[in-house]
């Protein structure tokens, strides 16, 4: 990847956006093989395959390679000093290797948001997805030399974590980007600083979404479940912290319970499954053991609970519990499973508060009334804020966390920046 670097015709913008746009069209292509194979390793059901998995992915390669030929040159001008007057520009360049290491529940999505930028800024990349699911993107490597990358400019390596650590302690590897847990993510910062690498790093979230004192119960109390209970809860923004007035809860728990078994769970083949497996039957006793400990500490089981009997597969029950306040373990802790828990609150300060309260900072969601929602969202301390579920992906809208959900930021041009060093240069006039 070094040597790859370093030759002249890897830093030519347009043959790199050429290069990404074939990889993107092959991604395509086989859009059907690499679907199943995210249906076999990770569980993902079909409906989620052309929105985010393979289609999402698509989608960012390609608007990266729109990026990769945009002049991010700045002209200062001159300067107007009295005895050196000088005039200045601004050039960013590409940072070197970037050693890339994705997490298990997404792991296309996860690739293209930085394999795109990295190879448009002209970085070269070593990436390595995570030993749970590396199928896909073993396959992606054989699509990215048919496209024709360059030896060397895209390799993808599978191991155990001590490979990883070589790799981010490597010193030809001159950034590092990582998707996973706040703990291994601290890890992958301490080795960084070893040879002080640049770090970005997406650690996930415990999303609160706060449902309005206007909202209609009957119209957002599923969609809200169903936001995360998708993939099995395996995702980084899902709202699993749900806050409801609390003169409204006994109405919203109410519509819960007689809603919720409605998310068909199964087969994640099927075209209409909302709810797929578990990863491993480690994390399903993972999650299993928060559930039990809540319900110890007297939280209540409003639907589900457990692991599903007699279904081969590690499966859990769609779960809410409530009954529990903002310090139970439950509510601060990222699960990655079907589980939320309803927390009540008195006042909209109370409900943002809440909010607030939290380690992470990646996401918060809030469903009622548009104008209210768009008005209380600078007030919660994260980095994206959904209205009444959002939209689709938006690719130059960044995404990324505050306090312990990472650092810097993915998608937009703040991604690509990511993986750019700016160069200062100056002359006299």
């Amino acid at each position: 990847a070094s040597a790859a670097f370093m030759r002249p015709e890897w830093q030519v913008a347009g043959t790199r956006a050429t290069l990404l746009t074939r990889l993107a069209d092959l991604m395509a292509r086989d859009a059907d093989y690499l679907g199943q194979l995210l249906i076999d390793e990770v569980g993902t059901p079909r409906a989620l395959l052309a929105p985010l998995q393979v289609g999402g992915a698509v989608q960012i390669l390609r608007y990266y390679a729109g990026l990769a030929t945009r002049d991010l040159t700045r002209a200062l001008g001159p300067d107007g000093h009295p005895l050196i007057p000088s005039e200045s520009e601004i050039r960013y360049l590409p940072a070197g290797v970037a050693g890339i290491i994705t997490a298990y529940n997404y792991p296309l999505l996860l690739l293209a948001l930085k394999l795109g930028p990295a190879m448009a800024a002209g970085c070269t990349a070593v990436v390595m997805p995570s030993a749970l699911t590396p199928l896909a993107t073993l396959h992606v490597a054989a699509l990215a030399a048919e496209a024709g990358f360059p030896a060397g400019t895209v390799n993808i390596i599978v191991g155990a974590p001590e490979i990883a650590q070589a790799l981010t302690l490597h010193p030809l590897v001159d950034r590092i980007s990582f998707t996973g847990s706040v703990n291994v993510g601290r890890m992958v910062m301490r080795q960084a600083a070893e040879g002080l690498k640049g770090v970005t790093l997406e650690l996930g979230g415990k999303s609160a979404a706060i449902v309005l004192p206007g909202a209609d119960l009957s119209a957002v109390t599923l969609p809200i479940h169903t936001r995360y209970m998708r993939n099995a809860g395996q995702g980084c923004a899902s709202p699993t912290r749900i806050l409801v007035q609390r003169n409204r809860m006994s109405e919203f728990l109410e519509i819960t319970r007689n809603s919720v078994g409605t998310l068909k769970l199964g087969d994640p083949n099927e075209s209409d499954t909302v709810i797929g497996p578990l990863i491993t039957r480690a994390h399903r006793e993972r999650v299993a053991g928060y559930v039990r400990r809540a319900v110890d500490a007297g939280a209540r089981i409003i639907c589900g609970g457990g692991p599903v009997a007699g279904r081969e597969g590690w499966f859990f029950e769609p779960t809410v519990l409530a009954d529990l306040d903002n310090t139970f373990e439950i509510a601060r802790e990222e699960l990655f499973g079907p589980v939320g828990v309803v927390l009540p609150y008195d006042s909209l300060d109370e409900a943002i508060a809440i909010a607030n309260d939290s380690p992470l900072g990646l996401a918060a969601h809030v469903y009622g009334p548009v104008a209210e929602a768009r008005a209380i969202a600078p007030r919660l301390r994260v980095g994206s804020v959904y209205i009444n579920g959002g939209g689709g992906l938006r690719m130059e809208a960044p995404m990324g966390g505050f306090k312990q959900s990472g650092i810097g930021r993915e998608y937009g041009v703040e991604g690509l920046m990511e993986y750019l060093e700016p160069q200062h240069i100056q002359w006299p006039l």
